[in-house]
């Protein structure tokens, strides 16, 4: 089965970011870093149970190359992607600003 997929506006500006910051550091590192993300993206959308519980109810994928990971909740037959952070992010941050977001989830 596969979910449908969902992003909260946030992400898109989460995703702009890293494609800015990537960007800057050389031509076309910015379009390989939304490559990846919308490739795990896709397999979220195929199996998003293959992926473990890491805050309450948000399942966390990890980006291929880069150091972000992808944060999602599952509703009945939808993923909800709330996140997409650097990993070197103070775990805590990344739990309050998931919280925020999951009120945009329901």
């Amino acid at each position: 089965m596969i979910y449908a997929l969902r992003f909260l506006p946030e992400v898109e500006d989460d995703a702009i970011n890293g494609f800015s910051w990537y960007e800057t550091k050389s031509a076309g590192l910015g379009d390989e870093f939304l490559r990846m993300f919308y490739a795990c993206a896709g397999d979220i959308s195929r199996n998003p149970l293959h992926y473990q519980k890491v805050h309450k109810e948000f399942r966390r994928c990890l980006i291929r190359r880069f150091p972000y990971a992808i944060y999602f909740i599952i509703k009945n037959d939808r993923v909800i992607v709330a996140g997409l952070f650097h990993c070197a992010r103070d775990p805590r941050t990344v739990e309050s600003m998931l919280q925020v977001r999951k009120k945009e989830t329901q």
